[in-house]
């Protein structure tokens, strides 16, 4: 599903999608039903049908919606049958719960409705808490309840055992039918409906809040809807405190509804306990003299159309005061309106029924600037077959398929008067078809003296029944219509309200108006609208399209027929035809550097030797004590030598005891620029070989943001030419991520892996590539991923700069945006007279601090991590945090610090809970956005580079819900590839490694390590998942595979070695400690080691976040002698699994060699040499 899609319907209850992504109205695939409503999130929509039926449609995906259906098999031993069925009364059920008080035996699951299978039978979990049981499953305890172990012991009297079967929804990409409660009607024909709610404070992901309106005015809520069971499970009513005909909910706590007379309620008590709310509050009509007729809600804004078509908007909406404090009348007239997911807003202008969208909505500007027309045109393939198929289903929706010979329209009272067939010019007999206006509310327009002209244009012979006579056309054929438009209606009323659910043709017609009015009108077979007309819209709604502020929009520039057809002709271009052209540009551009370019080589360069200086006033972090910042003068001086290749010095001028002394550092030693996240100076760091070595850099500040950017910029430039490094990175660069999201990549050279000699880690370059990621994957020829902190999946274009280079230096960026939470804690201690309160020891740590307890921080004064960061949200209480929480959010432990628990001990004397708030980044850089599914962890399968471009490459990857994927038609031309292609798994996973031979290991979130087998370039999804044992007492982390090593990182920062891996068990045998304190670990396709490790000491302190690489890895020991300690701190993720370059061959000394050290020890990098 490309982009976010705008839902719309038309007069004829036509559903029509406009992505933001596209520029052309998409007629809604299964076009076999009319609607009347509407409602949309992002990965579904809901709607109202002309049956009254509510249905919703899920958007189809890789990953499937699966279902875990669980019960347990219990046992009790006896001393004559051993383990058995026959249990004591007072035991729990044989087949129960987890609890033992349901009663759940195998055959009393089902299928919640016909839109679910079954994926497979039942099955025995051979499974607990990460480690495998023994066969059968079984797990052992003294007694029911009692802590369960997968060894049976002496005293072992019963045991249980854990039976899964998943079922799966199958209705994608189709409307299903929503099953009504208890298998019976539902409570009332719906008119209205409104879903929201997946951002109510606190709410647990995947929820949502369906709200409806029936059409006695009452408001039901649906129950149950999450993300694993998309129809909800029972219709719920909520009083209200009069009649109801509208209702609008918003993505988080804001759901208003309007009432019969014109006055609008707000629901109070919306929380993540009761989505439902708890009371309405009355809220006047904005105009004294006429009532609202349409409201809509966003985040924190209302809009509100009044029943003289004005539009108002509330002002002072917040999750504290839902109700505002006033309205603000608007320019324009619309019939109804939209409130998006960043409070954007679509409308149907009143005059001409087109789609407004409202420009200039931003967070500081929630009212916005001006309306502007969506001119988007229409998917003329689907015009002809809507027709087509509309033709032969005859005039209304009803459970068969009816094509009538003449068509009857309904009068008020039910009674239907025949049409007269109409003979056109060639004689042939045209069939008439009725369509229906689906939105109650707008019929007035439709047939009242304002809309006469509207309507005139829209039909031709469709005359209103108490309205003008049509207008003589000057034509023949216009003529005839009006002629015959004339006799229809002295016939019978043109307009008369008729039963949406089911109308009969002739005298079998029933009378059920009361359940519905809506206006319908005669046309023809062919298209309802003419080429250059705009369709006329009935329902818009925008709760499913995200629309940035900065976002660009296609949809104003399709004005005529001819954007259609120029879609249709860039749809016949293949990605084959596309890539050949760009091959021969390349071409034709190479040979044309070689004739203009080449040939004149042999010149000499008319380059002059000059020095350039550029100077400036910043502040400098003293290296001594006491450290502070001290004003300096800073200067780069860049000089050009006589082969026109430049080089320069940096100068740093300071005064010390009234003497003034200078800093320098050569920018050919220059190895990596930072930039600092600082709440009061825009800063930022600079590291040479050395000052890598004592974690120590030179630490700049600026006076401005724009003048730190502009420095960075120019340093980076100078460096890069320095260092002769201009364009893109190669295939085979080292790729990282800082814990603060910048990226960095370093172009790695053969001696890097050399033996016994490498290349130091301080040496090594780095330079900075646009954009924000938590992690960044490489491997295969080129191909790059990453995934921000939103779990959005980002894959590398091809281009280099972007963020702070701001278009200099750049090539191929684009937009890219992520979202991070930042998280503060709430500390209580109890005492015997208040319990639990905010009044701690004066030892305690600060009552609001970060998770050390060491530094204050409170709603008010805690910052976004930035200047580059903004707030997308209020703070509200995490419940996700590690260890979990209580019903409230609290956890306990004895003291602080310790490890903390989700429920309350006699033992705990303190707790805490986290609160967390969103912020956002914009920036940019060579990324691509890879919808729709979000991703915990990637792995790019490591190959050469001499791979053919065609040749598919294995991307494998983790949904941010623990689903294991598999990448299709991933390839060097086309790096974002094709399709998922999901993966079973009998629980989530968080962790994923492919190695160079296709042996795919992960890990899941219980901390067991998992083996794919049979996986290969013909079978990329393998067939069955081995259960690995982990390391002794000890929850694996991360799991990164190479060329035959196994390496992997448990919870509490200890690396592990996999032994005994050969072809014929690719499993292995057991784990071996290797070192402890590593965060991360990446091995590369040469089985080269590197990591991310903690507490690597410096010369002031312990540098938390450094890249080390692991020395002496050969192929007789895999594991390697020491580390080389690198870049760092701050940094939190590195993949090696793009450089395939083989290391030079070195012959070693002689024995005779005096420079052969005498111990045969390894020689000291950086100085030291670490065991292991």
């Amino acid at each position: 599903m490309p982009g976010s899609l705008l839902w719309v319907i038309d007069i004829y209850g036509r559903v029509y999608t406009l992505s933001t992504a596209g520029q052309i109205w998409e007629l809604c695939r299964d076009g076999r039903l009319e609607f009347k409503r509407v409602t949309a999130t992002e990965p579904c929509c809901w709607g109202i049908a002309s049956d009254h039926q509510v249905y919703v449609y899920v958007h189809s995906s890789e990953v499937p919606i699966r279902y875990q259906e669980e019960t347990f098999e219990n046992q009790r031993w006896n001393p004559v049958d051993g383990f058995c069925d026959r249990l004591l009364p007072s035991d729990r059920w044989q087949w129960s719960d987890i609890t033992g008080l349901v009663h759940q035996p195998l055959d009393s699951f089902h299928l919640p409705s016909e839109h679910w299978e079954w994926e497979a039978d039942w099955y025995v979990d051979e499974n607990i808490d990460g480690d495998p049981t023994e066969k059968g499953g079984w797990t052992y305890a003294i007694d029911f309840p009692a802590t369960y172990t997968k060894d049976k012991k002496w005293n072992s009297c019963v045991r249980r055992r854990r039976w899964i079967r998943y079922r799966r929804y199958k209705s994608r990409d189709t409307w299903a039918k929503v099953p009504s409660q208890n298998a019976g009607p539902l409570p009332d024909p719906f008119s209205d409906l409104s879903v929201g709610g997946w951002d109510i404070t606190e709410e647990p992901m995947g929820r949502l809040s369906l709200w409806a309106v029936s059409l006695q005015g009452k408001v039901w809520y649906r129950e149950g809807i999450c993300h694993h069971n998309p129809e909800g499970s029972s219709w719920e009513e909520v009083s209200t405190p009069g009649e109801v005909v509208q209702i609008s909910c918003g993505p988080s706590d804001l759901v208003w509804a309007v009432m019969w007379e014109g006055q609008l309620l707000v629901r109070e008590g919306i929380s993540r306990e009761n989505p439902k709310g708890s009371s309405w509050v009355v809220v006047e009509s904005p105009s004294s003299e006429v009532g609202a007729v349409h409201v809509s809600v966003g985040v924190s804004v209302v809009w509100a159309v009044t029943k003289d078509r004005k539009v108002w908007f509330r002002r002072g909406i917040n999750s504290h005061n839902p109700c505002g404090t006033g309205w603000i009348g608007m320019v324009g007239e619309m019939v109804m309106l939209s409130v998006g997911v960043n409070d954007q807003v679509w409308g149907i202008s009143c005059d001409d029924r087109a789609i407004c969208f409202r420009q200039g909505v931003t967070s500081n500007e929630l009212s916005g600037k001006t309306w502007r027309v969506i001119t988007a045109a229409r998917d003329d393939r689907s015009q002809a077959s809507s027709a087509n198929s509309l033709a032969s289903a005859g005039c209304f929706f009803s459970g068969e398929v009816q094509v009538p010979t003449e068509t009857s329209i309904m009068s008020d009272t039910g009674s239907s008067s025949e049409a007269e067939a109409q003979q056109d010019t060639d004689g042939e007999t045209a069939k008439i078809r009725i369509p229906k206006v689906t939105s109650d509310s707008f019929i007035s327009d439709l047939v009242s003296d304002k809309e006469t002209k509207l309507n005139r244009r829209m039909l031709e012979g469709a005359i209103p029944e108490e309205g003008p006579p049509l207008e003589q056309e000057s034509s023949k054929a216009a003529g005839e219509t009006a002629t015959n438009a004339a006799c229809r209606t002295s016939r019978g009323p043109q307009w008369s309200n008729v039963d949406l659910e089911e109308a009969q043709v002739g005298s079998d017609a029933t009378d059920s108006s009361s359940l519905s009015s809506v206006a319908t009108y005669n046309f023809g077979l062919e298209d309802q609208y003419g080429v250059d007309e705009h369709p006329l819209w009935a329902w818009v709604c925008g709760g499913g399209c995200v629309v940035d502020a900065h976002m660009p929009l296609n949809w104003f520039n399709s004005t005529s027929a001819l954007a259609t057809s120029l879609q249709s002709m860039s749809l016949s271009i293949t990605p084959a035809q596309t890539a050949v052209w760009r091959k021969q540009i390349f071409e034709q551009l190479s040979e044309r550097t070689k004739r203009e370019v080449d040939s004149f080589r042999h010149y000499e360069q008319a380059v002059e030797q000059s020095v350039w200086v550029k100077k400036g006033n910043m502040q400098w972090w003293r290296d001594w004590k006491p450290n502070k910042w001290i004003d300096v003068q800073f200067a780069l001086e860049q000089f050009s030598g006589a082969e026109g290749n430049r080089d320069g010095i940096l100068f740093i001028y300071y005064m010390f005891n009234d003497e003034k002394k200078y800093l320098h550092a050569f920018i050919n030693e220059v190895t990596i620029l930072v930039p600092v996240v600082s709440d009061t100076k825009h800063t930022f760091a600079i590291y040479t070989p050395e000052r890598t070595k004592q974690r120590w850099p030179i630490r700049l500040a600026a006076t401005t943001e724009q003048e730190m950017y502009d420095w960075l910029t120019l340093l980076s430039l100078s460096c890069n030419e320095s260092q002769g490094i201009q364009g893109a990175p190669s295939k085979h660069a080292i790729w990282s991520t800082t814990c603060k999201g910048d990226i960095f990549v370093s172009e790695p050279i053969p001696s890097l892996e050399a033996s016994p000699y490498p290349l130091p880690c301080d040496q090594m370059y780095w330079r900075q590539i646009g954009g924000h990621l938590h992690l960044v994957e490489c491997g295969g020829p080129g191909i790059v991923w990453g995934i921000g902190y939103n779990h959005t999946a980002w894959v590398y274009s091809g281009g280099y700069g972007g963020g702070f280079f701001q278009g200099l230096s750049s090539s191929n960026v684009h937009p890219q945006t992520d979202v991070k939470n930042v998280y503060i804690y709430e500390n209580q201690r109890w005492n015997p007279v208040t319990g639990y309160s905010s009044r701690g020891l004066p030892t305690d740590r600060f009552m609001w601090s970060d998770i050390s307890g060491l530094q204050e921080c409170t709603k008010t004064n805690t910052k976004p991590p930035s200047p580059l960061w903004i707030w997308v949200s209020d703070w509200s209480i995490d419940y996700n945090s590690p260890g979990g929480t209580d019903r409230e959010g609290w956890q306990y432990a004895t003291d602080f610090p310790a490890t903390y628990h989700g429920h309350k001990t006699i033992k705990d004397f303190v707790r805490r809970r986290r609160w967390a708030r969103k912020s956002k980044i914009s920036t940019t850089g060579p990324w691509l956005e890879v919808p729709p599914i979000t991703l915990w962890d990637i792995t790019i399968q490591p190959c050469s580079s001499s791979r053919s471009p065609e040749e598919h490459v294995s991307v494998w990857g983790i949904s941010n819900k623990g689903d294991v994927l598999c990448r299709l038609g991933v390839t060097q031309q086309t790096p974002e590839g094709t399709s998922w292609l999901h993966v079973g798994t009998d629980q989530p996973f968080k962790s994923i490694s492919l190695g160079s031979c296709n042996q795919l290991w992960a890990v899941a979130r219980d901390g067991s390590a998992f083996y794919r087998g049979s996986v290969s370039p013909h079978s990329p999804a393998g067939d069955c998942w081995y259960h690995i044992p982990s390391p002794a007492r000890q929850k694996l982390l991360q799991v990164s595979v190479g060329r035959t090593s196994v390496y992997a990182v448990d919870e509490n920062g200890n690396l592990w070695y996999r032994h005994g891996l050969t072809p014929s068990y690719p499993q292995g045998s057991s784990w071996e400690h290797i070192s402890n304190n590593v965060r991360k670990v990446s091995v590369g396709p040469l089985d080269q080691v590197w990591i991310i490790a903690d507490k690597v000491q410096g010369s002031h302190s312990l540098s938390c976040g450094t890249v080390c690489h692991r020395l002496g890895v050969q192929p007789m020991d895999p594991k390697g002698q020491s580390w080389d300690y690198g870049i760092g701190g701050g940094w939190d993720h590195i993949s090696v699994r793009a450089n395939s370059q083989e290391a030079p061959r070195i012959s070693l000394p002689l024995a005779s060699d005096k420079s052969m050290n005498p111990r045969g020890e390894a020689p000291a990098i950086n100085g030291r040499v670490v065991g292991c």
